[in-house]
This record gives C-alpha cells, structure tokens and sequence, in this order.
C-alpha cells in the first residue's frame, strides 16, 4: 500500500470541518433553536463556516508548521469552551451569554449549584474537535517548510470566507429584515449569524452602548421626556393615598410563575396561602400580570420595581449601570417620609447589590450578615425563606415609622433543593427532575408567606401596612417543555410560552374590604407608579414607562424585553402574531403597530441607561448625592 500524500495545509482543513460538524451538532443537541423552513436549516448549518475559516486562516500567517498547529489546537480549545458554556448557560437562561455577564464573576460562587445542575456529561462532546485536531496534528506528516508564500492563494482564502459570510448575511437579512440593527432577540441573531459571529456582534453592541454616555448631552432626554408624557395615564383618584402613611413590604416572590396558584400537582395543592389570599377582601390579585425581566433576573426584577423603566437587553443594568442617577422609588419614598430598606439574606455583593443599593438612594440595606443562621436553616443560597422573614420581622419592629422594605426570597431558586423537613408535598413524577422538585420549592415558599403574615400580625405590624408581592422571574424555562406538556396537558407553542411568563401580583391592604381578583393586562413596569399612588405620591412628572394599575386608563399592553409583547388581541413571539383568544397564529400585519411601538419604546429605555440620561433631569448632572449608609448588622 502506498503512502499517503497529505496535502500541505490538511490539518488546517481537518480543524475547519470538524468545529464546523461539532458546531452544528451542538446546535442541534442543545438548543431548542425553532427552524420553520429549509432555508433557516441552510443559514443554521452554514453560519459556522465562515467565522472557522477566518480565525483558523489566521493560522496561514505563520511560518512554522508547529507553531500554526499550536494555534489551530488553542482556537479549537477556545471554541469548544464558548460552545460548551454556552450550553450550559442556555439550559437554565434558555439564552446566548453576553459580554458582560462574562465578567460578573463575583456571582460566580453562589451561581455554583445552578451551573453543576446544568452540566451534563454529554457535554464532552463539544470537545469531539479538539480530539481530532490533536490527533491530526500527531499523525499526519508535516510538510516541509517552503521559502516561497503562497500569497495569491492566500488571499483567495480570505476572499472565498469573506464571500462566504455575505452570501450567509444575505439570507439571514432575507429571512429576517433588519436583523443586526432591530433584533432584541439573542437566539435569532445565533440562529442566523452563528454562536462565534454573535460574540462578536456583541462586543460592538456593547462597546457602543458605553460609548453613549460619554456622547450624551442631554439632548435625548426631551426626546424620552415628551413619549413618556404623551403616553401617561390618570392615576386612579380613588385609590390615591389609599395606603397613605402605612409601612410598605415589598415581596420579590423568587421564580414563582402563576400557573401554580390556585392548581394542584397530582391533588396536591401547591399554594394554598396564596390561594386563600386571591379571595380575601383585603386582596387586590392581579392574574393577568407578566414578568419583563431579561438575563438580570431577579436584579432586573428590583431595578424594574425601583425605576419602571426596562433592564438592558443582555446584561444586568445592576452590573452594568451602577454608577448612574435614578429615580428610584426608594428615593421618592424616602424623600416623603420613609426608612427605605432591603432585606435579602444572602451576599451583599451578589448582583453588585451593595453599589447599586447606593445608586438608588436606599437608606439600609439588611445582607446575610444581619442575620442568624443556625443549624438547618441553610440553603445553597443563602437563608431559608421561613426563619428569614421569622427574623426580618422582628428587624422591621425596631425600624423608623413609616417603613419601606423590599424582601428578596431566595428558597425558590433552582436548582429548587429541599431539606426533606421543607418537603411539604411529593415531587412531581416527569421527565424533568427541575420540574418536579420545582412544586414542592413553591409550596414551601407559600408556607414561608402564611408565616410572614403571621409574624406581622403578632408583632402589631400588620394593620400598619401594605403587602406588595410579585414573582420576580419564570422558574422554569423553555427548556422543560415536554414536562411542562406533560402537566398541562397540552403541546407548548411559543405562544403558551409567552403566556407561562404571568406570574403573581398581590397588593394586600388589610382593613381595606374592596379587594378583589383584577384581570387588567399588567407588568412589572407598572408596580412603581402604582404603589406611589397608593401611598398618596404624585409620580405625574417620573420617567416612568409603567402606570397605575388601578387607573381606568390602564392600558391592556405589556412589552417584554426580548421584543415580545402581550395585548389584549394579539401576542406576539417568534416572529410570529397570535390570536391572543384562540393562541393560533394569524396576519402579522395585525401586530405590526404595536411591534414598531415596543421597539420604540425599548430603545428609549436602553437611551436612558446607556446615555445615563436622568443625570441631566433637573440639572442632576450637577447634583451630589450623600451616600445612604448601607451597612448590614
């Protein structure tokens, strides 16, 4: 048998097809990527290419074979990690990394639990091109160096991938008008333009967005200021100062979704407190009330509630934007009277918490070192949500009067883990072990709510306040699915998923006897100017994007941070516009009105944090805070 002649650059080949192959197939294995025609399935299969044939072709300008097969095995190396975290981050997010959460790394330690969840053996996979590149490089014979460079050749690489690419962008633009300039979708960009191409895309996107506040001049903020007012809405005077001079508890309800209240789980009642509260006379229960948090979670959640005003797309603006000027609801709260606080058991620099706090003007913030944890009261994150509000309580009783205080549960988190004594009801039998341990999580954050209410009430709190609670973010993503289907009983579209993201709102004015189940179409952008008006604030000149929930001109429009959207005719997801009635898919040209507005609206959101336009609001730019003192025990 003959020897086989290798052609000179037949490991540089060998690397490109097989990150290329290992590229798609992760695509395919996991991500839940919708693809709806073959030419999508084209644009997924060819996206990787032309990025593999660039950053490997760099590896044509160097001379030595070793030292070009070195590169080739650290690119491969590279991509594999980006493909492999990717992966990972998707199952729990159901989204793309972004830039700045790369650097988030003090979160790191207490994300520990939820990333071990997500990793699953299978993985190694993403490394399958490493293997053969290595084994490639120790096998196949190196050519002997030439003096003479192949530079005509060379250069018809390079023009062939950049070729490549454009063909690649011209049927992602086709397919998706637009893309790299109206798209709030991160999954998307992916699908079109490729995992390593959309890193790239990113760091543009955020290198500008930084570059924004260094241009601002304030002239944007007219601009926002006019939209916003000729959008307001008239509170309800009714309920203005209905909750006047009363303590106000703020509950962020950790990864509750609405679809457990008032269900059970195999005849299992999986909330009963909170059942009870949606036929209390005391209760206002809002069961058509939405999430617009983005990849900051429960930190997008408090900026929400703090600022109405949505999170940035991609980022943690509590990471991001720490040092800009706000106008908090803190700072109005605080500016009428209150002692405003957060009381959160757990690191104080999770979330960049303890710079934030700062920024929005709040007087104390109460961490896990103003706490007693003892034996059996841990969780992975921190306090467990009963003997925490046991001991939050019996803080609030020391506290200047009116009182405003933000809890942060933290029980309810995935990977959702019990101490067998916290298991109040079995675990759901499915195919998805977040799923069915997920039922029980929420059952014990009910309990931990029947015993706040308990507490307040023994301690002469309770008749002196208002409880405000709210689910801060989905817990289970789209990712679950098929156990999703299993429990509902139904085939999941994007339209159901879109739907799954209601979670619970209560407003509980005990005393107050109107209280009753609310079907208004709301958001989380709405609780700001809403508890304002009950606490007999007047918000009419805050750049606030959300209204008051109880005003008769509430209007039935949530807009997600993603770019989805929720009316009362139409919901529109993936592209796609839905009967909001029947859940099936109708004219786009339905939605077209409303997508130009949530676009619009998106992006004076995003002007307000990139430019930090509020510092020019009043002459603030000019203004110097004190520092709120923001110590724990």
């Amino acid at each position: 048998m003959g020897k086989i002649h290798w052609p000179k650059h037949s490991v540089l080949g060998i690397a490109v097809i097989a990150t290329w192959l290992t590229t798609y197939f992760g695509y395919l294995t996991s991500f839940n990527m919708s693809i709806d025609n073959m030419v999508q399935q084209l644009i997924l299969f060819m996206n990787p290419l032309s990025f593999l044939l660039l950053i490997y072709g760099a590896g044509l300008f160097i001379k030595t074979a070793k030292r070009r097969n070195q590169y080739i095995i650290f690119v491969s190396v590279i991509t594999s990690v980006i493909m492999f975290a990717n992966a990972v981050f998707y199952r729990f997010f159901s989204d793309f990394i972004t830039l700045p959460l790369l650097f988030q790394t003090n979160n790191f330690g207490d994300l520990s639990s939820s990333v071990m969840a997500n990793i699953h053996g299978a993985d190694v996979f993403f490394f399958t091109d490493v293997i053969i590149i290595a084994l490639a490089v120790k096998f196949i014979p190196q050519p002997a160096e030439s003096a003479v460079q192949f530079k005509m050749g060379r250069r018809l690489y390079f023009i062939a991938a950049a070729a490549l690419f454009m063909v690649n962008l011209g049927l992602a633009e086709a397919e998706r008008p637009q893309l790299l300039t109206r798209s709030f979708d991160r999954e998307l960009l992916v699908k079109n333009i490729g995992t390593y191409n959309y890193h790239i895309y990113d760091l543009i996107v955020q290198s500008k967005s930084h570059a924004q506040r260094v241009l601002a001049d304030g002239s944007e903020l007219s601009e926002v200021e006019n939209y916003v007012q000729a959008s307001r809405k008239e509170p309800s005077k009714e309920m203005f100062g209905a909750a006047k001079g009363k303590n106000v508890i703020i509950i962020s309800l950790e990864s509750l979704q609405n679809f457990v209240i008032n269900k059970e789980m195999d005849g299992h009642v999986i909330t009963p407190f909170l059942n009870s509260l949606t036929e209390d006379p005391d209760t206002y229960y809002f069961d058509n009330f939405y999430h617009q948090t983005g990849l900051g979670k429960t930190s997008d959640a408090e900026f929400i509630v703090e600022n109405s005003i949505y999170p940035r797309n991609g980022s943690a603006v509590f990471f991001t934007h720490s040092g800009n000027t706000y106008d908090s609801l803190s700072e109005r709260l605080g500016g009428n009277g209150y002692f405003t606080n957060v009381m959160h058991a757990n690191n104080r620099s999770f979330w960049n918490r303890d710079i934030m706090y700062k920024a929005l003007d709040i007087d104390r913030f109460y961490d896990v070192q103003s706490y007693t944890i003892g034996e059996g009261q841990a969780v992975n994150w921190g306090m467990k949500d009963i003997p925490y509000f046991e001991q939050s309580v019996e803080m609030m009783k020391t506290m200047p009067k009116p009182f405003a205080s933000r809890m942060i549960t933290l029980t309810n988190h995935h990977p959702f883990d019990l101490d067998e004594e916290d298991m109040l009801i079995p675990p759901y039998t499915s195919n998805s072990k977040t799923l069915n341990k997920y039922f029980q999580s929420s059952r014990y954050l009910d309990e931990s709510i029947k015993v706040l209410f308990d507490k307040l009430k023994e301690s002469g709190l309770y008749d002196d306040s208002i409880i405000v609670m709210y689910g801060d973010h989905y817990g289970i993503s789209e990712n679950h699915n098929k156990a999703m289907s299993m429990y509902l009983d139904k085939e999941l579209t994007p339209y159901d998923n879109t739907v799954l993201q209601k979670v619970p709102f209560f407003i509980h004015i005990p005393g107050n006897g109107q209280g009753k189940v609310m079907h208004e179409l709301a958001g989380q952008m709405d609780i700001r100017p809403t508890i304002l008006n009950l606490a007999g604030i007047d918000s009419k000149d805050d750049l606030q994007f959300g209204s008051d929930l109880f005003s008769d001109e509430h209007e039935n429009f949530v807009i997600f941070r993603d770019g989805r959207f929720v009316t009362d005719q139409y919901v529109y997801a993936h592209e796609v516009c839905y009967d909001a009635e029947t859940g099936e898919p109708t004219d786009n040209e339905l939605c077209a009105p409303f997508m130009e507005r949530a676009a619009k609206e998106l992006d004076y959101s995003d002007a307000i944090i990139n430019g930090d336009l509020l510092r020019f609001k009043d002459g603030d730019e000019e203004k110097q805070k004190d520092q709120p003192e923001m110590t724990g025990k």
